[in-house]
């Protein structure tokens, strides 16, 4: 059965794969909407990817597209997990949109990184899209699916993961967050963002994730860095990425922020190298 619309870059050597490029970090992305934590995201992949590391990339926040900020053409074409009915059923057996009932609340779902992902030089992307929820949360087929998928791509693959999510770390339960490496934290010069970066620290307390790093975005100088610093006095800041017209032509015209001249490539630089990524 075919799930996807086959736009993928065929460029996954297993050989290559086997022969220790690779390495076992998961790497979680959050921050309030709109403060450029996709554009990050995109740049630590495309960075990693380059210096030859096999990169799972999971887009794991309904409002962004993070296939087409990391340059993956037909971005558009890309089915979310969650709105794929068939697979839904045939991993969960039940149908998506059910609450309650009974369906396999430890579905299959080992084989899905590969069978749904599309790929990009040396990336496998896949899309989960999002999943409508009621009052209490949602006990669903297509939850319990996304929350299998997730347990799977933290605890059991073998490669460099990064998972661009919600404003929050909804998709992380206590045992995955405990084995996430590193969650970042992006933000801007603004009260909500910060506010929002709390939030998320006391989120990522509550289930064990301790590993925090903040992210500067769209910093126009000095005096917004010294803004996150003062207002921010708990976090350790990975690094500084500055408020540049090509990053905001490269978002309107649909190009990979990598791909243009910006000083943006180097701050991230400065994160892989604080990763220790070998």
């Amino acid at each position: 059965m075919q799930y996807l619309c086959d736009i993928s870059e065929k460029n996954d050597d297993p050989e290559e794969h086997r022969q220790g490029k690779d390495i076992n970090m998961k790497i979680a992305v959050s921050g309030k909407g709109g403060v450029g934590k996709t554009t990050f995201s995109a740049l630590l992949i495309r960075a990693l990817s380059k210096e030859g590391k096999h990169v799972l990339a999971i887009d794991a926040d309904p409002d962004a597209n993070l296939a087409a900020a990391v340059g993956i053409t037909g971005a558009d074409k890309i089915i979310p997990i969650s709105e794929m009915k068939d697979l839904i059923f045939e991993r969960t057996e039940a149908k998506p949109g059910t609450i309650g009932g009974f369906f396999k609340l430890n579905p299959k779902v080992d084989d899905l990184p590969e069978a749904l992902s599309v790929k990009f030089e040396n990336i496998k992307l896949m899309r989960l899209g999002g999943v409508k929820k009621g009052g209490s949360g949602c006990i669903c087929p297509e939850s319990t699916l996304l929350k299998a998928l997730i347990t799977h791509i933290v605890l059991s693959r073998d490669e460099v993961v990064v998972m661009d999510m919600e404003a929050g770390i909804e998709h992380l339960g206590r045992a995955t967050a405990q084995a996430v490496d590193k969650l970042f934290i992006v933000v801007e010069p603004g009260r909500r963002s910060i506010e929002t970066a709390e939030h998320i620290k006391k989120l990522a307390s509550e289930i064990g994730l301790k590993n925090l790093s903040l992210v500067g975005n769209k910093i126009r100088g000095s005096k917004d860095v010294e803004f996150l610093k003062n207002n921010l006095p708990g976090f350790t800041f990975s690094c500084f990425i500055p408020y540049e017209d090509a990053l905001i032509e490269a978002d309107l015209n649909g190009i990979s922020p990598f791909d243009v001249k910006s000083n943006a490539v180097a701050e991230i630089s400065k994160v892989i190298a604080g990763l220790a990524v070998k």
